[in-house]
């Protein structure tokens, strides 16, 4: 693990470079490494896991923090880190400490509601959050993660009574099971009744003569669980899904809370998300472009033959039908635009250069002329020509 390099220099951005600048760090680094272009290349393999890795430290903001202070030690419990407990990593989760801070932006505040009337009336259990980061084709086509997290749990050893095996809780003497007494003080004004907790129960309404050990007179117990999810087809980068029942346990025989999960996408190397559509820049050659050809687009499906039609301007746009992403909780699927980008060749040799200006004789175009005047374009005289 000493031998870990800096995020920063995997990335090749300071620390002082933006959000953007550390994205499109990253999709040049992805594209440069991806497998898909690299089949059996073990190095390849490793510089692209790396990339992945200093991304998901970097793009987050609380984990960059603890980057810039701890180094690896903040963000990998394998260095020990600092920072009070941090369960961090990737698909790890998290120490409750910090999630206030973490999922703000996602989850509306605290959690629980107001005191129960009845102390001994059925609660349900608080939500628990966690985090994962999954790809860009993991988020169009759904996926199973397992998430570590820490939650509260009915105690085994008492069945959630928070007694002693063998015993059980008693009614409160003091409050009769209300959790809270009657106070009356005598003022100026006469007598004032007022309500306050029952402070032999604190507020319970049930006194536990023999609290169990395990929990110590609590009912739960808390304890590190691993939860396989199912993140659906469509999900975006930042949105947040529920996995009912799997949060804390409830109170009273209460039902449990949920499990939230925020979901962090990785930006992939060749598509760009809009909406459940996606876009792809092709680029061809000034030959393939002026005369056509067949192409193998890739898609989310695997690569796919496509016709460019002779004569495509650099910049036109297809529409790939149904290649898109699929919709969230929903049916169908968005498509897939390419956008076609024209290579103008460089360095050419005399020869090249020669049989050029014997085509642009041929289509009867007369250099310094101005383009794009409204009149015919270069390919479309081409294409009026055949």
């Amino acid at each position: 693990m000493a031998d870990k390099r800096d995020y920063y220099e995997v990335l090749g951005v300071s620390k002082s470079a933006s959000e953007d600048e550390i994205k499109k760090a990253y999709r040049k680094k992805a594209k440069e490494y991806h497998p898909d272009l690299h089949p059996g290349d073990a190095e390849a393999e490793a510089k692209f896991k790396e990339a992945n890795e200093a991304y998901e430290v970097l793009s987050d903001s609380q984990k960059k923090a603890r980057y810039d202070q701890f180094g690896h030690a903040g963000v990998d419990p394998n260095y020990g880190a600092g920072g009070g407990g941090y369960g961090g990593g990737f698909g790890g989760g998290f120490d409750f400490g910090d999630l206030g801070d973490i999922f703000g932006s996602f989850f509306g505040g605290g959690f629980g509601g107001g005191r129960q009337s009845n102390p001994n009336a059925p609660r349900r259990g608080e939500d628990v959050q966690a985090r994962v980061t999954i790809s860009f084709e993991e988020a169009a086509k759904g996926c199973k993660r397992t998430v570590d997290i820490n939650r509260v749990d009915t105690c085994t050893e008492c069945g959630g009574s928070g007694a002693k095996s063998g015993t059980s809780p008693k009614t409160c003497p003091d409050c009769g099971g209300r959790g809270y007494v009657n106070v009356q003080q005598r003022t100026a004004f006469g007598v004032i009744q007022t309500q306050k907790s029952c402070p032999k129960c604190q507020g319970q309404g049930k006194v536990i003569e023999n609290p169990c050990a395990k929990c110590r007179g609590t009912g739960r117990t808390s304890n590190r669980a691993s939860v396989e999810v199912n993140i659906p087809a469509g999900i975006d980068d930042r949105q947040v899904f529920n996995v009912s029942g799997a949060g804390n346990a409830g109170v009273n025989g209460g039902p449990k809370g949920d499990l939230r999960v925020a979901v962090f996408v990785r930006p992939h190397p060749y598509f760009e998300r809009d909406g459940y559509n996606v876009w792809l820049e092709q680029r061809v050659s000034y030959p393939q472009a002026v005369l056509g050809d067949t192409l193998r687009i890739q898609t989310l499906d695997g690569d796919v033959k496509f016709d460019l039609p002779a004569g495509t301007q650099s910049g036109a746009v297809f529409n790939l039908k149904g290649r898109g992403i699929q919709v969230l909780n929903g049916r169908g699927r968005g498509d897939q635009l390419v956008r076609v980008i024209v290579d103008v060749p460089k360095n050419l040799t005399q020869r090249q250069k020669e049989i050029l200006v014997e085509f642009e004789k041929e289509l009867g175009v007369k250099r310094g002329a101005p383009v794009g005047n409204g009149k015919e374009g270069f390919f479309d005289k081409f294409k009026n020509k055949k």
